[in-house]
């Protein structure tokens, strides 16, 4: 933004983060356009000033915290998201065959007796994130038949996988593509290790389906991306706390 001349980004990400991002550089006074598509236009200012930007909602918290109420047989309506910017990951919780509500400024759902398989693939916004990958393969366990997941975004995304089968789940990595033969009730607690950020969401969520009490290391990867995750599950009645407190 404070290059002298004129800037193009090509093959930009898409993400609605980046649109906010913009936005607010904008307010700044920045000069950006072409935000929310491949290619970004930067006009060089020779100074910004003082500005008062809103920082958009966590997408990817939204996510964990809808499949926490799946997960468990209950319903959680998350408020302040907005719907639109999460429409293919949404769209797969309804081929679950959960009860999807989407509103103007929150999202709710309510979990099913009946959920169903599905075969799914991450893909660059607007495409299922590869952030809730991990997170939904958690849930999948849970469904009777067998789901599939190809990741398509980042070498190494199944390494939750090996922790998930210590807690009695039935998931086969072959390559790129993850098998899951889900089974009700098929989970128990275990001492698990979480292995990076979203891997670690996805024990959480296990632990909260399992039978029995589940201990989670290394969940200095959780604070990389969820600020308070345990304070707000307890508040949706979840039984965890945070070792030592």
């Amino acid at each position: 933004t404070l290059a002298r001349g004129k800037t193009t980004i090509q093959n930009a990400a898409r993400e609605p983060e980046i649109v906010n991002l913009a936005q607010a550089l904008r307010i700044l006074g920045a000069k950006i356009s072409g935000e929310g598509t491949s290619t970004i236009q930067i006009d060089g200012v020779n100074e910004l000033h003082g500005g008062t930007c809103e920082v958009m909602f966590d997408r990817i918290e939204v996510g964990t915290l809808l499949i926490a109420g799946a997960i468990t047989g209950g319903e959680v309506e998350v408020l302040g998201a907005e719907p639109e910017c999460l429409e293919s990951y949404l769209n797969l919780l309804r081929k679950i065959n959960l009860s999807v509500v989407p509103k103007k400024n929150s999202i709710s759902v309510v979990a099913s007796e009946k959920m169903q398989p599905i075969h799914f693939a991450t893909a660059p916004y607007p495409g299922m994130p590869t952030d809730l990958q991990a997170q939904l393969m958690a849930l999948l366990t849970q469904v009777p038949g067998e789901s599939t997941v190809e990741e398509n975004i980042f070498e190494n995304r199944f390494m939750h996988v090996p922790e998930l089968n210590r807690m009695g789940a039935d998931i086969f990595v072959d390559g790129g593509k993850a098998i899951i033969r889900g089974r009700p009730h098929c989970l128990s607690g275990a001492t698990v290790m979480a292995t990076d950020l979203r891997a670690s969401a996805s024990l959480v969520l296990a632990g909260l389906a399992a039978k029995g009490t589940t201990h989670i290391r290394r969940i200095y990867h959780l604070d990389r991306g969820y600020e308070a995750l345990e304070t707000k599950l307890q508040s949706l009645g979840a039984s965890v706390i945070r070792a030592g407190e």
